[in-house]
This record gives structure tokens, C-alpha cells and sequence, in this order.
């Protein structure tokens, strides 16, 4: 088979689309043919060497993609050859085919298209872990999403939404503010324009919020324990502008505030498994009936992955890019 394979001898380590060993599959696993995958933070940072696979996965980047059950392992029941499916998985995804347990499976409903189905698994599964178990959201809590129009935000800012909580993001452009605003954010603040801290206080009369979900790190830490309520709880799910910071303990001591380291990639099967199907109770009859959908910001080729990267570095994307691997 074929997959993207990333030249470390060269500077900038490009991406090719090169021969690459076929996966093997175990008998509680399916072989997938990939027709389309997607871009994540974590593929920039393990192409730049700075995020190794865990133990066991594959070192081919991807870590979500919707395609065509092609083999099924001896121990998989419930799913047929020939099925529409997609899934978060450990790495692969920048490939002709991957393995996949097929307890993370998903199915791709008949009027999605493949692209639809490689935007869910990441970014929704990441909102929701977060949100709903890590900082153990409540109806009518108001939740600060930072980076409102990544793949993340797009996904957070429609289960708060739905969920009955209240929507606040920051995003670096007024197309970005438009489209979160879209989507059912109450306040959209340009951080590059205005103080979100003082945004965010006026627009809640000097309460704050309940909840952050923060993809940036150390430069936003003061403002973010400034912003939470009494018992309010912070997420780290990025450490954008960096990992070490200084924190005033007497206000998490007197607010009784909680912060929360949080990763997806590393976490053990069973915990995926139970995120997938804790998800799909709750979300899954709302993107099946359209009320929440996974948002695109543009679609490349898998030969056009490094220009893919490229526009997710320059943070010019609203929503998921997508690589499409086959038709």
C-alpha cells in the first residue's frame, strides 16, 4: 500500500506519498480501506519530532479517518465487509488502509460523505471528554472555549450548545468570530484585538465561567484562573505558547478550582471505548438528524498533505482539513 511517510533527513521533513508495509490486523480488529482522513495538531507535532507515537501505534500520521471495512478479524461480529465506517485511532490514518479495534468503530451514515466522517472522531471526542467527563459539565454552565474555530472549538461550541450551556470563545479573526458566533457562541472575542479577560468579565457582570477548555497553555494561565467562578474548572487539552507557567494557589485555594491536564491519543482502549459510546448516547441521534455537524474547513488530496500542514500551521483554518486518500 501506500502512505504518507514524513523525509526526516530533510530539513523541513516533508511528506511523501510513498510504498509503506501493509498493517496487520488481530482477530478483535478490522483492515480498513481509508478514502479520507484529517489534520490534527498532534500530526504537526509528531512531524516535527516533538510527539512520538505511544508504544504500539503506528508511526504513520493520522489519528481519525472514514473508509470501507475490507477484513474482518476472527473475533469481530456486528460489522460486515464492505461497511461505511470511521474512527479515532492511535496513528495510520495518512494511509491506503489501517487497522482498527473494532470496538471504536463508527458507522458513516448513507448520506454522509467520507469526508463528513474522517471530521468527526478527533475533534468531538476531544470536546466531549472534556466538557461532559473531565470538568463534568452541568445544564446552564457557561463554558470558555479557547481556539472557537479549530476542529475542537467548532465541535465544543455546538455540544454546549445543545446540552444547554452557554458558549464564549476567543478566535484570531473576524471571519473566525463570525463563524463561532454562527454556530451558536453568545461572545466571540478577537484576542488579538481586545483583552478577552475583560470581554469575557463584562459580557457576564463580573462573574466569569464555569468551564475552560484551553488549547494555549502558559500565557493564558493568569487569565484563566481570573476568569473562573467559585469551583470552576480549567482543561488543558494544548500547550500552544508553551507548558510552564506561574499560578496564584491562594485563588485556586479560595474559588476551590480545579485544573485539569487532559490527552486523548495516550488514553487506554477501554477509556476510548467508553468515551465513543458515551458520546454516541448522548450526541450521535444529533449528527445522524443534522442539528450538530462536523465542520470543514477545506478538503486536499492526500498527495497535497504538506500544503494540508501548511494551512493548519498558519492557523488559517475554520473548522476541520481533510485529506482525501481515494474516491
Amino acid at each position: 500500500m501506500k502512505a504518507i511517510v514524513i523525509q526526516t533527513e530533510q530539513e523541513n521533513r516533508p511528506l511523501a506519498w510513498q510504498d509503506a508495509p501493509m498493517p496487520a490486523y488481530s482477530a478483535d480488529e478490522v483492515l480498513v480501506d481509508v478514502y479520507a482522513t484529517a489534520l490534527n495538531r498532534a500530526d504537526l507535532a509528531q512531524r516535527a519530532g516533538n510527539y512520538p507515537p505511544p508504544p504500539g501505534a503506528s508511526p504513520i500520521l493520522g489519528l481519525e479517518m472514514a473508509g470501507r471495512i475490507t477484513a474482518l478479524g476472527a473475533n469481530v461480529t456486528g460489522w460486515q465487509v464492505g461497511d461505511r465506517v470511521c474512527a479515532l485511532i492511535t496513528g495510520g490514518g495518512y494511509a491506503e488502509q489501517v487497522n482498527i479495534p473494532a470496538a471504536m468503530l463508527m458507522p458513516v451514515p448513507d448520506n454522509w460523505s467520507f469526508e463528513q466522517g474522517a471530521a468527526v472522531p478527533e475533534v468531538f471526542y476531544t470536546a466531549y471528554v472534556n466538557i461532559f467527563m473531565e470538568a463534568q459539565f452541568q445544564k446552564g454552565e457557561t463554558v470558555l472555549i479557547h481556539g472557537g474555530a479549530s476542529g475542537v472549538g467548532t465541535a465544543a461550541i455546538q455540544l454546549v450548545r445543545e446540552a444547554g450551556g452557554r458558549a464564549i470563545v476567543t478566535a484570531g479573526s473576524d471571519e473566525k468570530i463570525a463563524s463561532c458566533r454562527q454556530l451558536g457562541a453568545e461572545l466571540a472575542v478577537n484576542y488579538k484585538e481586545e483583552d478577552f479577560a475583560e470581554r469575557v468579565l463584562a459580557h457576564t457582570n463580573g462573574q466569569g465561567v464555569d468551564i475552560i477548555l484551553d488549547n494555549v497553555g502558559a500565557a493564558y494561565l493568569e487569565q484563566n484562573v481570573r476568569l473562573l467562578k467559585l469551583k470552576g474548572r480549567l482543561v488543558f487539552i494544548g500547550t500552544m505558547s508553551g507548558s510552564r507557567a506561574e499560578v496564584n494557589i491562594g485563588a485556586l485555594m479560595g474559588r476551590r478550582l480545579r485544573l485539569i491536564g487532559s490527552v486523548l491519543r495516550p488514553r487506554s482502549l477501554a477509556e476510548k471505548v467508553e468515551i465513543k459510546e458515551k458520546f454516541m448516547a448522548h450526541f450521535w441521534p444529533l449528527l445522524l438528524n443534522g442539528t450538530i455537524q462536523p465542520i470543514i474547513d477545506s478538503v486536499y488530496s492526500i498527495e497535497q498533505a504538506n500544503e494540508a500542514h501548511q494551512r493548519m500551521a498558519e492557523n488559517k483554518n475554520i473548522g476541520k482539513i481533510i485529506l482525501k486518500v481515494r474516491e
